[in-house]
């Protein structure tokens, strides 16, 4: 499991030491403060971990990272993602058995990481990481964008998922993960599967109708690829999800069920990273936490650093909360 990471001027975050990571950890703050990327830079570190010396790979980890790291920014250089005014970046991450990954680069830096170390071990769990849209209905078109074109336009977090929805195999699953998968049904109304001679993703509603992915809804499609990922055994014990924007295209009844979900999960020993906007995604962590007696750390980014708070002990201090009270204070002012 991850224990910790720590970012020095990379992109708009000047310094975030995130120390004590637990099965589920959240991360909130205003657009633009830095907490897509530190997903993204803890995503690039752990592909680079788990591509290193698997099956018939060859690079090295310094060109893997600098590969990793260039299409999931998408930026023009690798020194674009030094904070504006700074020399150089920094990046270290952790596990709790004491394994450890670091980099850095300077703002003139083109494509190739100046400095790596990692002591980790080969990694065979997968780390996956679902953007704020859905992409079922536009594999096809990524892969073919990439594998043809070889153009920005789907950053690797797109890529990398959209080579990891391949149809539901046979083989019995984690117990959790199958009580998971069910209530995900239930949730959706329905599950999703795959036509081999159409090669289409389609979704099987009431009475087992089958209806072409394009026509059903984003939050429907949102969560169908975690359930695919669980029913092709891509995710398993010690996998590592990343969540984008959990609340994206979901009503906030649904939000509180997948959060449901995720904790099921999180039980099962995934672990998951997850940023968000939304007052009903920490409202309902907050509520799990105190139900289940579960340590949910949360960092607020603010001012381009990041304050730590535990929804175990208490919401955290942060512009979204404080939004949320201010309009019930005024609703109770008009009533």
């Amino acid at each position: 499991m991850i224990k910790s990471i720590k970012l020095t001027s990379f992109g708009p975050i000047s310094n975030a030491d995130c120390n004590g990571f637990g099965q589920i950890n959240l991360f909130i703050g205003h657009n633009g403060s830095g907490k897509t990327f530190l997903l993204k830079s803890l995503y690039a570190a752990l592909k680079t971990v788990e591509a290193y010396k698997r099956g018939k790979e060859q690079r090295s980890e310094k060109e893997i990272l600098s590969d990793k790291l260039y299409w999931t920014f998408q930026a023009p250089t690798l020194g674009e993602l030094v904070k504006k005014g700074d020399n150089n970046l920094h990046f270290s991450m952790k596990s709790d058995t004491g394994e450890s990954f670091s980099f850095s680069f300077g703002n003139s830096t083109i494509k190739s990481v100046a400095s790596i170390t990692n002591s980790f071990e080969p990694k065979l769990d997968n780390t996956i990481f679902l953007p704020a849209k859905e992409i079922l209905s536009l594999r096809d078109v990524i892969l073919e964008a990439r594998e043809n074109f070889t153009a920005f336009g789907f950053d690797d977090c797109y890529y990398d998922l959209a080579k990891a929805l391949r149809p539901t195999t046979k083989g019995r699953n984690v117990k959790s993960f199958s009580d998971a998968r069910k209530k995900l049904d239930e949730v959706i109304g329905g599950r999703i599967g795959y036509d081999e001679k159409q090669k289409t993703w389609f979704f099987y509603g009431e009475n087992n109708r089958k209806y072409d992915m394009s026509i059903t809804s984003e939050g429907i499609k949102k969560i169908s690829i975690l359930d695919a990922l669980l029913g092709n055994h891509y995710l398993s014990k010690g996998s590592v999800v990343i969540i984008d924007e959990a609340e994206a295209n979901l009503h906030p009844e649904m939000i509180a069920k997948f959060l449901d979900i995720v904790y099921l999960l999180a039980k099962g020993g995934l672990q998951f990273f997850i940023s968000t906007h939304s007052y009903f995604v920490i409202k309902k962590l907050y509520i799990l936490a105190q139900q289940q007696k579960m340590s949910i750390p949360t960092w607020s980014f603010e001012n381009s650093e990041a304050q730590r708070f535990d929804l175990k002990d208490e919401m955290p201090e942060n512009a979204i909360v404080n939004e949320s009270i201010r309009l019930y204070k005024e609703e109770i002012g008009v009533l």
